[in-house]
């Protein structure tokens, strides 16, 4: 399904009751409905970050519901669309974190290669119908996924941003791992503690203590 170590991990929750019944219910969707990400985008996130791979979590809630916008990794968007608010408030506070410089293209999958994983907690939403996938077991895929890494061995960064991707810290028990939380880079609550936050560098800061290769945040490279 995905097409690397992430399968053989997963390969228990593919068969379970909720998993399939979430299949099938999405292949209807995607027949009758505009549906976010491409169907063939959904698992991005684990194709781009294969499970040895990852050194920082990023939680997101659910995919970008315009069109030519969700490209299967939290928080990113293809370069073709207009940048989100969120996504400009997070390259401001990359540019104030480490000073670099303010992107003009959009696509997380830089960061992605880096070994971060842009995890939504929920893959999938029906166009302009925020949340519209709620509730059909995605949560809780996303959440056993959440506890595999959790048993990593080797330590990783989880950025919570926001009471959303904050309300899965129960979920990161591991002493190893270091949890960056902080407000949502919405308009709405990023003067509230994202902006200042300097998630980057404590980032980068924890993996070098680890010796661990610290991530290339550049997204123009």
């Amino acid at each position: 399904m995905i097409g690397n170590n992430w399968d053989s991990l997963l390969s228990e929750e593919y068969k379970k009751e909720y998993f399939l019944k979430m299949i099938d219910f999405l292949n209807k969707e995607y027949k009758n409905k505009t549906i976010y990400p491409k169907k063939n985008e959904i698992f991005n996130a684990f194709r781009y970050t294969s499970f040895d791979n990852i050194k920082v979590v990023i939680i997101g809630q659910d995919p970008y519901h315009g069109p030519n916008q969700a490209e299967g990794l939290s928080f990113s968007v293809s370069n073709s669309v207009l940048k989100p608010p969120s996504l400009q408030n997070i390259f401001k506070e990359l540019e104030s974190d480490l000073g670099i410089p303010f992107p003009e293209a959009n696509s997380l999958k830089p960061w992605a290669n880096e070994g971060v994983l842009l995890l939504n907690s929920v893959l999938t939403v029906e166009e302009h119908s925020p949340a519209s996938h709620k509730n059909i077991g995605w949560e809780t895929f996303t959440d056993n996924v959440i506890k595999k890494i959790n048993e990593k061995k080797e330590p990783v960064v989880f950025i919570l941003w926001g009471a959303f991707a904050r309300s899965k810290k129960e979920l990161i028990t591991n002493p190893k791992h270091l949890i960056i939380e902080s407000a949502h880079p919405s308009p709405f609550s990023a003067r509230n503690g994202f902006f200042g936050s300097k998630p980057f560098s404590k980032t980068n800061e924890f993996l070098r203590k680890n010796n661990i290769k610290e991530i290339d945040w550049r997204i123009e490279k």
